[in-house]
C-alpha cells in the first residue's frame, strides 16, 4: 500500500478501517463551529483562533513523533508535496473561518459539501474513475440531504461573499483529500501532519500580519478550553483519520461520508445553540445517512483505474 508506513493489511479490512476513519474525520470536522463561534464570541479574531488551533496541534503532533522516535527528514519530492498540502489546508480552513463572518456557521458547513462533487468531477476528468450509477446515488442523496439542512435552517438570504469564501474552501479541500490519496508519501500520518499543520500554523502568522490584525493570545482558561477542542478534534484528529481514509478507501466516497459534517453542525446548533429542529432538519439527517450507508455497506460502489 503506497503512501503510508503500516503493518500489511487485507483489503476488506482497509475498506473497514477507511469507512470509520472517513466517519470520524466527517463528524470530528465537523465540530469547528463548536470552538470558532465560542472563541469569536470571546473577541478572538480569525488569524487568532487559527494560528493558535494549529500551533498547539503542531506542538501535539511532535510530541507524538518524538514518543514514536520517528524521523521527520524527508526528500526534496515529499517536501514539495507536503508543502503543497500545507498550502492547500490553509486556503480551506481560511476562507471556511472567514465565511463565518458572514453567514450563519450551520449554512456555511452545508455549502462546504459541495466538495465531493467536485472530487468526483476531478477525479474522473484526470484520473480516469469511472463513475458508476451508485456513485451519482449517493451523491445525489448526500446533496439533496445538505439542502434540507439549508432549508430547515430559516435563516432566510446569503451572503454571497460568504459563499464564494465557502465554495473555495470546498475546492481546496477536495485537491487536499485527492492530493493524499494520490500521492507517494511512504510516511506516517502523523508524520504528513507534522509538515500540513507546520504550514498552516506559519500561513496564519503570516495573514495575521498582511491583514494587520495581532495575534491575540487566549487570556482565559475557556478560551484555552476551545483552542485545545480546536486543536485535538477538528485538527489532530480529522487530519489523522482523513488521511488514512482517503488512502484506504479512495478520494470519492471519502468525500461523500464527509455529509456527515454539516450533519454533525447541524446537531450541535440544536443541542448546544438552541437552533430548531425542524422535520427538514430530520429528513435531511435520514437522507444523509443513508447516502453514507450506501457508500459503507457496497464495495463497488467506486471503480479506481
Amino acid at each position: 500500500m503506497h503512501g503510508l508506513a503500516t503493518n500489511p493489511i487485507d483489503v476488506k479490512n482497509k475498506r473497514l478501517i477507511g469507512v470509520l476513519c472517513a466517519i470520524g474525520a466527517a463528524m470530528c470536522y465537523g465540530t469547528n463551529l463548536l470552538g470558532a463561534l465560542n472563541l469569536y464570541a470571546e473577541g478572538m479574531n480569525t488569524p487568532s483562533v487559527l494560528f493558535y488551533r494549529f500551533g498547539l496541534a503542531w506542538v501535539i503532533i511532535t510530541m507524538v513523533l518524538m514518543a514514536r522516535h520517528e524521523k521527520i527528514r524527508v526528500s526534496r519530492r515529499e517536501f514539495a508535496t507536503l508543502t503543497a498540502l500545507g498550502i492547500l489546508f490553509i486556503l480551506s480552513s481560511l476562507t471556511l473561518y472567514l465565511s463565518f463572518h458572514l453567514m450563519p456557521a450551520g449554512i456555511a458547513s452545508t455549502i462546504l459539501f459541495t466538495y465531493p462533487v467536485k472530487t468526483a468531477a476531478i477525479m474522473a476528468l484526470f484520473f480516469h474513475e469511472r463513475v458508476t450509477f451508485m456513485t451519482v446515488l449517493s451523491i445525489a442523496l448526500a446533496l439533496a440531504g445538505v439542502l434540507l439542512l439549508y432549508w430547515g435552517d430559516g435563516t432566510g438570504g446569503l451572503n454571497i461573499g460568504g459563499v464564494a469564501l465557502v465554495l473555495v474552501s470546498a475546492l481546496t479541500y477536495a485537491l487536499y483529500i485527492i492530493v493524499v490519496d494520490k500521492s507517494p508519501l511512504q510516511m506516517s500520518a502523523f508524520k504528513i501532519n507534522f509538515y500540513v499543520l507546520f504550514y498552516c500554523a506559519l500561513g496564519m502568522s503570516i495573514f495575521a500580519l498582511l491583514s494587520g490584525q495581532q495575534l491575540q493570545m487566549p487570556d482565559s482558561p475557556t478560551q484555552w478550553l476551545w483552542v485545545g477542542w480546536l486543536a485535538v478534534v477538528p485538527a489532530i484528529m480529522a487530519l489523522v483519520m482523513m488521511v488514512y481514509a482517503a488512502k484506504y478507501l479512495g478520494s470519492t466516497p471519502t468525500a461523500i461520508l464527509g455529509a456527515l459534517e454539516p450533519a454533525t453542525a447541524v446537531v450541535i446548533g440544536v443541542l448546544v445553540f438552541d437552533e430548531p429542529f425542524t422535520p427538514y432538519l430530520l429528513l435531511g439527517i435520514v437522507l444523509i445517512l443513508t447516502a453514507v450507508t450506501l457508500v459503507a455497506l457496497r464495495k463497488n460502489n467506486f471503480s479506481r483505474t
